[in-house]
């Protein structure tokens, strides 16, 4: 029988700081409380991470590998229209954010407000995932416009960042609401104006 490897205080610090991160937010998120919720030694942060703002970058990059791969099984399914793989992405976000009672949102857009005047290497971390977010959904929505299922009265990427932006918007009022009613609203008007199909 395989044995499972052990996971390295490094790896654990990292989930715990994710987990109190969305809890509490950058700045309530104190290093003894990642490092008891992680159940490491109280030096292990120091050897690992040379300051909390370099734990919160690898900490958002973490929870970026996990968003690519909702993006590649929603927006990559060949299975689907270029225009129902949207769709189908901001269900399956939905989903999830049910499964959170409407609470936690997405750790991208929770920092980029609490972080952006204060940080600059997050500020430019954040403003670089958005950057990369952005372009699979660019490609997507161009697809749906050479196919005409939807008007190409913008450019895609004009497009993509629109509906990034707007979901994140939405996503903040669910927070506040503990409703699935602004998600529901977002993907209603966008699907009946910007993602319209071609008449």
């Amino acid at each position: 029988m395989a044995l499972v490897p052990k996971r390295s205080h490094r790896d654990k610090l990292l989930d715990a700081g994710r987990k109190v991160m969305f809890e509490r937010g950058y700045r309530g998120a104190g290093v003894r409380d990642i490092v008891s919720e992680a159940g490491a030694p109280q030096g292990s942060f120091t050897n690992h991470f040379r300051s909390k703002e370099a734990f919160a970058s690898e900490v958002l990059d973490r929870y970026f590998d996990y968003l690519r791969e909702i993006v590649q099984a929603t927006l990559g399914d060949r299975s689907l229209s270029p225009r129902g793989r949207i769709r189908r992405y901001f269900d399956v976000i939905t989903g999830k954010l049910k499964a959170e009672k409407w609470a936690l949102g997405c750790l991208i857009g929770n920092l980029s407000l609490e972080v952006s005047t204060e940080s600059k290497p997050l500020r430019t971390r954040l403003s670089n995932i958005f950057a990369e977010w952005r372009e699979p959904f660019a490609a997507c929505i161009a697809e749906a416009q050479a196919a005409g299922e939807i008007a190409d009265n913008f450019p895609a990427r004009d497009l993509a960042d629109f509906l990034l932006a707007g979901w994140h918007g939405a996503m903040l009022r669910m927070k506040v609401d503990r409703s699935s009613k602004p998600l529901e609203q977002f993907k209603a008007i966008a699907f009946a104006t910007v993602l319209a199909r071609r008449p």
